[in-house]
């Protein structure tokens, strides 16, 4: 997804448009380019765009490893991935990344011109490994890395697929219902000498839909557009999305899966060999708004000789069984495999808190849904019963 930037570097505005998967991955690009951002826009692509040729860095990173590891050089790993790659995007990339490799720069200051395709995880992995001189190991870790959490977050996005169908299902048959069908039993209820106050509630309806059925059908096709509007907007969505983290569970699974990202990013860095310091710089921005306070005390802290599970814990920013891999880490100086370690027991909370909400939402909103459409079903036969009653 692409952003259009507003921000304040060296002293100077400019406008960036840069590519990121969320909010979060663009605030660490930004702060790897020390950037403070004044304004983020998503980009809204047309559909004359749709088309044109994008730049795959999981690819890139999948084939260069491969070409590293069956034992080629650097140069001659990414000279081979641009002679197989048809004209484009993705050979001018490689274009320019093989020149800058041929003028002596390093792979992360020629991955480091293309910002917009590299994020600032994938650039301080790549710096790290040229430190240690273990690329191939570094980028595999980070194409591990990047496959975890697509499918931590493909997880949360499926469970939240159903719900959307049986709300949308439900939408369209109430809508068949509320403009085609009680339009048509006004003549029947019309016949009722002292109908009751539901019986007159459809009348009222049907006789409002017969005279302006255009004008009440466009209202409510623009009250649906609205609320797609609502979560396609990013802005709409986000204060959408704050709505409902105020309830408490919503917001303590909230947590869970940012912490996931969270140790598992830290993980992934310290294991590369990038410093402390550094790695909390680049992860913190995937924390929730709300601990970002106390992850910067947390950071002092460290910065001042505290150890890091103990500034974590006393700013909220940790579990209890991630406290304690952590404890072990330190002392056994294994952070990183604790870090991961830590993600892997958060992960496997989400799994059963996913669980748990599908098998209970999901019924609830089937239950809820269909108990609507029964309602407005019942209210129209309700006066037909009567009437077949009082003919009897």
């Amino acid at each position: 997804m692409q952003f259009q930037v507003k921000a304040l570097h060296q002293g100077r505005i400019q406008r960036l448009v840069l590519e990121a998967g969320s909010r979060e991955e663009l605030q660490l690009l930004l702060q790897q380019r020390q950037a403070t951002p004044l304004r983020i826009q998503p980009v809204r692509r047309s559909l004359s765009r749709m088309g044109e040729q994008s730049f795959d860095s999981s690819l890139f990173t999948q084939e260069l490893v491969a070409l590293l590891q069956a034992g080629l050089s650097l140069v001659e790993a990414i000279e081979a991935l641009r002679a197989k790659t048809e004209a484009g995007l993705t050979r001018q990339i490689l274009e320019s990344i093989e020149q800058s490799l041929r003028q002596g720069q390093t792979l992360s200051q020629a991955l480091g011109r293309h910002p917009e395709h590299f994020a600032a995880l994938y650039l301080a992995t790549v710096r790290a490994s040229e430190r240690t001189g273990h690329l191939a190991e570094a980028l595999g870790r980070y194409n591990a890395y990047e496959g975890k959490v697509g499918a931590l977050r493909q997880r949360v996005v499926s469970a939240l697929v159903y719900p959307a169908v049986v709300v949308a299902i439900g939408s369209v048959v109430l809508m068949f219902l509320m403009m085609y069908v009680i339009p048509r039993f006004v003549t029947v209820f019309e016949q009722m000498r002292n109908p009751p106050t539901s019986t007159r509630l459809l009348l009222a309806w049907g006789h409002l839909v017969t005279a302006h059925g255009e004008l009440v059908f466009g209202s409510l096709v623009l009250a649906m557009a609205l609320v797609a509007a609502m979560f396609l907007y990013a802005p709409w969505r986000e204060a959408g999305l704050q709505a409902l983290f105020r309830f408490p569970r919503l917001r303590a699974i909230r947590q869970v899966f940012a912490f996931s990202r969270f140790y598992r990013t830290l993980g992934l860095l310290l294991q590369g060999g990038t410093p402390l310091m550094q790695a909390l710089a680049l992860t913190g921005a995937l924390l929730p708004t709300e601990l970002q306070a106390g992850f910067r005390r947390a950071c002092s802290e460290v910065g001042g000789g505290l150890g890091l599970a103990d500034a974590l814990r006393r700013n909220g920013i940790t579990t209890p069984i991630s406290d304690r891999l952590l404890r072990v880490g330190e002392q056994s100086g294994e952070l990183p495999a604790m870090a991961e370690r830590a993600a892997q027991f958060l992960d496997e909370e989400l799994d059963r808190a996913i669980e748990l909400f599908s098998r209970l939402f999901e019924p609830l909103l089937m239950l809820f849904v269909g108990g609507v459409i029964g309602i407005v079903v019942f209210l129209l036969y309700m006066p037909i019963f009567e009437i077949a009653g009082s003919l009897g």
